[in-house]
């Protein structure tokens, strides 16, 4: 459905009547829906944020720098170590290396420090009456309404981004309803505020998305002159299933890539394992290229970004190099 061009806080009221009865119809108690938009508001700068989302006009080696700065890498050693005993323990149940959970961490919401002041229901309701995709945030706003239901947190702690990405790891409520856990059995899924339910609820997320521990996400590589790109998976898939088709077609064993002539970026040898892997080029052909692994899928799930992904696995590998004591 295309946008509404006229948006009015009287059309934004009479759009939370029909809301409110659509709630009722799939089954939501009177009294939720009344406490849940008790207060619900109209809000014009969720909609310029979601029309003026900025083009894409970086590269790798401009935006690296910003997203995983000096002061970023040295505050997730520090806090991976203040949270080690509670990471190892998640990091074995979920079979993820906690290093992965600080770095996603860090890149969502600056380790908890900003994870959006809007009311979700509020949100999520501008949006859907918006209309550009309404379909989606209506579903997004049922679910908030499931998780308000089964009692996980309070309408008026109920905060997120101006999109409705809620809590320390910003999950949209269907995604909090499909991996969200309750990390230290308090009976509550709290990934606001409760440590061991937001780090668990990452971890839970990345090993239903087909994690796997014994891997790393990928590593920058150099191409040898006059390399085929016909053999990497193109830049623009236009969707998820699109890029997973192309994965599929292009990946390769390491051995077959060492090959083909591609070296670690330090010129070396590939490693020799039995792994496979897909060749990606986050910018184009003259930016860096990556060797992807499997777990590349898995963050590619989280955000179905090139950027965001290496921005996880770089912070990941900082936190990783040097050891820390």
């Amino acid at each position: 459905m295309a946008a509404k061009t006229e948006l009015t806080e009287e059309g934004f009221a009479e759009y939370v009547i029909k809301l409110k009865a659509e709630a009722l119809a799939q089954g939501f108690s009177q009294a939720l829906i009344d406490e849940s938009f008790a207060e619900v508001k109209f809000h014009k700068r969720a909609v310029k944020a979601d029309r003026s989302q900025p083009e894409n006009i970086e590269t790798l080696d401009t935006y690296l720098p910003k997203r995983v700065p000096k002061w970023k890498v040295d505050k997730a050693r520090i806090l991976y170590k203040e949270h080690q005993v509670l990471l190892n323990q998640i990091g074995e149940k979920y079979q993820v290396q906690p290093r992965f959970i600080v770095a996603l961490w860090g890149l969502e919401t600056n380790f908890g420090k900003f994870t959006g002041g809007y009311n979700v229901i509020s949100a999520l309701a501008t949006l859907a009456y918006e209309g550009r995709r309404e379909v989606f945030f209506k579903k997004q706003l049922m679910a908030a309404l499931t998780i308000l239901d089964e009692g996980h947190i309070t309408n008026k702690n109920m905060k997120g981004s101006w999109a409705g990405a809620m809590g320390q790891n910003q999950f949209m409520p269907t995604s909090f309803l499909s991996y969200a856990v309750d990390g230290d059995g308090d009976g509550k899924k709290d990934i606001w505020q409760n440590q061991a339910d937001i780090f668990s609820s990452m971890a839970n997320y990345l090993q239903k998305e087909g994690w796997n521990d014994e891997l790393t996400w990928g590593r920058q590589v150099k191409l040898p002159k006059n390399f085929d790109y016909t053999l990497a998976i193109p830049k623009n898939t236009g969707s998820r299933k699109n890029w997973l088709k192309a994965w599929s077609k292009t990946e390769k064993t390491l051995a077959q890539w060492q090959t083909l002539g591609v070296r670690r970026s330090d010129g070396t040898n590939l490693p020799n394992v039995d792994i496979k892997a897909a060749l990606v080029f986050p910018d184009d052909e003259n930016g860096r290229a990556y060797l992807a692994y499997d777990n590349y899928k898995s963050l590619m799930h989280w955000n179905l970004s090139y950027y965001f992904v290496s921005s996880v696995g770089h912070l990941s590998d900082r936190i990783k190099f040097p050891p820390i004591q």
